[in-house]
């Protein structure tokens, strides 16, 4: 069984955020769900941005950082929206990582924006919708194209429709037939980690 480490939303570590870590539990994986927010939840993408992203707001890479020092190095990193940073940058950076899950988000892999090349031997899935402002509209979908292509063991799946964050079953944006298949899928990525 995998030892995940997921990273919530910008919206914070809400219950959506939790049931879909509980369901991973549920099927044998040890999912760690650190909350960089320290308790903090918001309405709206806006809102939780104005927070992680405004003066005095944490440091989300340094609480990371933290986070996976004190969990052991075979770790599969896991990321929702901006949750994608700290996982992706884990995923990429740290040794002995076993995987990686990058939801409604991905970091180039070259140019100005990349932390680097892909790490060999390290699965990837990604997942997003492609009508989604941010995952489609941003760019993402064509960094995850990128960083699919560079690798033996890459996966990306694009769900219709335009929603953001649609996994997350707290949230007026979720799609239940979008997110059935999500974790479908996620789970048979982890099965053969």
């Amino acid at each position: 069984m995998a030892d995940v480490l997921l990273f919530h939303h910008i919206q914070g570590l809400t219950p959506g955020v939790v049931a879909f870590a509980d369901r991973l539990r549920a099927a044998g994986h040890t999912v760690h769900t650190p909350d960089l927010y320290d308790g903090r939840t918001f309405d709206s993408i806006q809102d939780g941005a104005a927070f992680s992203q405004g003066e005095g707001g944490p440091d989300l890479e340094k609480l990371a950082d933290e986070v996976a020092a004190g969990l052991p190095e075979g770790l599969v990193y896991a990321g929702i929206s901006s949750g994608v940073m700290q996982a992706q940058r884990l995923a990429q950076t740290r040794p002995g990582a076993k995987g990686a899950v990058l939801m409604e988000a991905c970091l180039p892999i070259s140019g100005e924006w990349a932390i680097g090349p892909w790490p060999a031997g390290v699965p990837v899935q990604v997942h997003g919708m492609d009508a989604d402002e941010f995952f489609a509209g941003d760019g993402d979908i064509d960094a995850a194209r990128e960083l699919v292509a560079s690798t033996d063991d890459g996966e990306l799946f694009v769900y219709e429709g335009d929603q953001h964050l649609f996994e997350d079953s707290s949230l007026p944006s979720y799609d239940a037939e979008a997110a059935q298949l999500l974790e479908t899928r996620v789970l048979e990525f982890l099965g053969r980690i």
